[in-house]
């Protein structure tokens, strides 16, 4: 169940900005949207009738056995002798037993967010370029970028890279750490549609145990977002080694070939 932090939170991912009104301005009308029936209270049982009930329950209720544990007390049965004395009955003997203390329950703790960022830009609005971890891309890596690009064939600027972090508000509680990160990352990729992002394909340069699991790539997929997908090693990497660059020039050569072939089908605005 989201919370409403998690949802102001998930807003804020997707650029959204969420207004909360504090004041009511004076002789505004209602707002109609908030104006909504309450249903009707079921009707009060009878304290009789509720202890009848609760006798009848209990008179059902098999005894428990000495190897199982007792029921929290919160869902206890009814003691007859008890419900039989408020109701003005005479007490039935009850069989001896020998209780077993419940086994109390530890409160759920909620667990902590997953830490995970990135640097991103979207390639002429189509593909997303996703440079793992906080730093941002300096001089040497961008222009490492751009001739990588080139030498594919994607003769194209160089778009500017924003950063993300997730999680975006710290102290929130958390339940399910994976599930809500994704959720995060998915509303943060609507939120730049919202913007004029179209993508089509991710390219993932660097690896980041959290965010490769959040991510969750499979092959060269990325069910997450439903895109095509490659990673590579990082740009820092790349700038260092020429070997790590020729081995990385065969598979540019093929992502400047799905670029080409991307455009080519793309609907022709003119």
């Amino acid at each position: 169940m989201t919370t409403e932090p998690q949802r102001l939170q998930y807003l804020e991912a997707m650029g959204l900005t969420a207004w909360v009104a504090r004041y009511a301005l004076p002789n505004a009308r209602p707002t109609p949207a908030c104006d909504w029936e309450l249903p009707e209270p079921p009707p009060a049982e009878a304290p009789g009738e509720r202890l009848h009930a609760l006798l009848d329950e209990a008179r059902e209720a098999p005894t428990p056995r000495p190897a199982e544990a007792e029921p929290p007390r919160a869902a206890r049965p009814a003691r007859p002798g008890m419900a039989r004395a408020l109701l003005g009955e005479a007490p039935v003997e009850e069989a001896a037993a020998t209780p077993v203390p419940a086994a109390e329950a530890e409160p759920q703790v909620p667990g902590e967010a997953l830490r995970f960022a990135f640097q991103v830009a979207c390639l002429e609005g189509r593909w997303l370029l996703i440079l793992a971890g906080e730093r941002a891309p300096g001089p040497v890596e961008l222009k490492l970028l751009a001739n990588l690009l080139r030498a594919a064939g994607i003769a194209t600027p160089l778009p500017v890279f924003q950063s993300f972090r997730w999680p975006l508000q710290a102290g929130l509680p958390v339940h399910e750490p994976l599930e809500e990160a994704r959720e995060g990352l998915q509303a943060f990729i609507a939120g730049a549609r919202r913007r004029g992002w179209v993508p089509e394909r991710l390219l993932l340069f660097g690896r980041e145990p959290v965010l490769d699991e959040v991510l969750g790539l499979e092959g060269e997929r990325c069910p997450l977002l439903a895109l095509s997908a490659w990673q590579g090693p990082a740009l820092a990497e790349l700038a260092e080694s020429a070997e790590a660059k020729r081995a990385l020039l065969p598979r540019l050569l093929d992502l400047g070939e799905a670029w080409r072939e991307a455009a080519e089908d793309a609907p022709d605005d003119g």
